[in-house]
């Protein structure tokens, strides 16, 4: 991609400043309508170590209004980052609707410095940039404008300009972290000295990871003035074209995907949910004995999980009145609080609204040896969007690919996903709504939406087969719990939670 770049090519300094005037004036005026809109912009900018980023970023920043965009210099992983896997870490800084994220250097120069030089790095690297178009591929679909650009020089332009670098003192990084480890860690940033031997990685990169959706521009930066031109006139194109393509027609536009599963699933006939058998029930006796069991396995190996670094994640789907809250508490009841957390999740809020969809669990991500327990998750957006039409058709079908794929990267860290569907018949719900009505301690828990909902009842269980079919993995299974009976609903859910750890740990 990069050898038969012209690197020649200049402007002279009376053309510059005559463009400039003329496109530091569109960029603004673009910025205002983007944020009219509420189309979130994203600019990634990477290159090689002395190419004029800095000086590009900083003059193509200038014209815009600084309340409308984050700029986000990369830094290597702090102890805390490096537990937890990278994307979530970039997930959480995309920018609301209408607003510009500006990256000096992104998830692409830390998928370089994370897996280069390692063992088998061309594998890990290559299952890297699958992650990143994924990731990049769904803020394009959720109406993300993805513009990125590689500054690319020549070797001997690089060691003149570190040469320049070093007579005036200037440092190479202004991070004292990245400074400190880049000496202390020796190999980790030595790829700013290595052009040839990263030439065909960067490469590798751009090929990979040059989408339509979001594409490169490689930008000749031998000379500063026509790098920046350049990246002006390919910013204030791509956002004129993109403000013309979504006023074109009304409403907002969606890619139309083939309404496949993600996941290698048997054929399924009929529902799901009809072949669950709600008769289950267990003893008095033997749910003591069961939980008291289960539980002491489960209080042992949470330290085990924490000794090999392995993070869990457990979700808790199921109809209203299902038992969600007793089944956390029995599976929490003897754990180490400082090992595992309880996420409860409710209406996106106008911030999460203003994000993708899959923005507002990130932060709920547990570190490498803890444990996040989610009473609800982001399958809310293929049930109770889907069915009380938050979001669009295209919306909720196009949400199973992204969230096999977002669950995919956290299993393919090391993470184990546990998710439950704690199914009741319509008759058991209806028994427990008016035994919580007509009890003063537990009133709270029923409310007018929780009635709204159970009129939808057919609505709901539609889409809870197909959400059960389609995103059901062998990473990440769905398992059905039979809950007519609380206490069967607690011991199935304590004893799979642990057989599920002894079998990932060998314990």
């Amino acid at each position: 991609m990069l050898e038969n770049i012209d690197l020649s090519l200049a402007v002279k300094n009376g053309e510059y400043k005559e463009s400039m005037k003329i496109l530091e004036g569109k960029l603004g005026e673009l910025q205002r309508k983007a944020w009219e809109l509420k189309i979130p912009i994203i600019f990634v900018f990477e290159g090689w170590h002395a190419s004029g980023m800095g000086e590009d970023i900083n003059r193509f920043i200038l014209p815009l209004d600084p309340r409308g965009y984050d700029f986000y210099p990369m830094t290597l992983d702090c102890h805390k980052d490096a537990l937890k896997p990278f994307l979530p870490h970039f997930w959480a800084l995309t920018p609301l609707r209408g607003k510009i994220a500006i990256f000096d250097r992104s998830w692409y120069s830390r998928a370089i410095i994370k897996h280069f030089r390692k063992e088998k790095y061309g594998e890990k690297l290559e299952k890297c940039l699958e992650e990143i178009n994924c990731f990049e591929r769904q803020l394009s679909d959720d109406g993300y404008l993805i513009i990125k650009f590689f500054l690319h020089i020549s070797e001997k332009e690089q060691e003149d300009r570190f040469k320049e670098i070093k007579k005036k003192g200037i440092p190479l990084f202004l991070d004292e972290y990245e400074m400190k480890n880049g000496k202390e860690n020796g190999k980790e940033l030595d790829f700013i000295n290595e052009y040839n031997e990263y030439l065909p990685v960067v490469e590798k990169v751009l090929e990979k990871t040059d989408m339509p959706y979001a594409p490169w521009t490689i930008v000749e930066a031998n000379d500063r003035n026509f790098a920046t031109l350049k990246i002006m006139v390919t910013a204030t194109q791509a956002i004129e074209t993109y403000i013309e393509q979504v006023t074109r027609t009304p409403g907002q536009q969606t890619i139309e995907y083939l309404n496949v599963a993600m996941s290698k699933l048997p054929d399924f006939n009929g529902s799901v949910l009809n072949k669950i058998d709600l008769s289950k029930t267990t003893s008095p006796e033997k749910y003591e004995e069961s939980k008291k069991l289960y539980q002491q396995k489960l209080e042992t190996f949470q330290y085990e999980l924490f000794r090999k670094k392995r993070s869990m994640i457990i979700l808790f789907e199921g109809w209203d009145a299902a038992g969600k809250g007793g089944d956390i508490h029995r599976l929490v009841e003897e754990l180490n609080p400082r090992l595992y957390r309880v996420v409860p999740v409710g209406s996106p809020n106008d911030i999460e609204k203003a994000h993708h969809h899959l923005w507002r669990f990130c932060e709920g991500i547990p570190k490498a040896g803890h444990i996040t327990i989610f009473d609800r998750s982001w399958y809310g957006r293929v049930l109770v969007e889907r069915v009380e039409e938050l979001c669009s058709e295209g919306e909720w079908k196009r949400a199973y690919r992204e969230i096999n794929e977002f669950e995919n990267i956290l299993t393919g860290t090391g993470a184990i996903i546990l998710k439950f569907w704690l199914h009741i018949d319509k008759d058991t719900q209806l028994e427990r709504f008016k035994s919580r009505q007509n009890d003063p301690v537990k009133s709270w828990k029923i409310t007018d939406e929780d009635w709204r909902n159970r009129d939808k009842w057919e609505e709901y269980k539609i889409a809870v087969d197909e959400m059960l079919q389609k995103t059901s993995t062998i990473n990440a299974p769905w398992i059905v719990v039979e809950s007519n009976d609380k206490s069967y609903s607690r011991i199935k859910i304590l004893k799979t939670v642990a057989e599920v750890i002894e079998r990932e740990l060998n314990v």
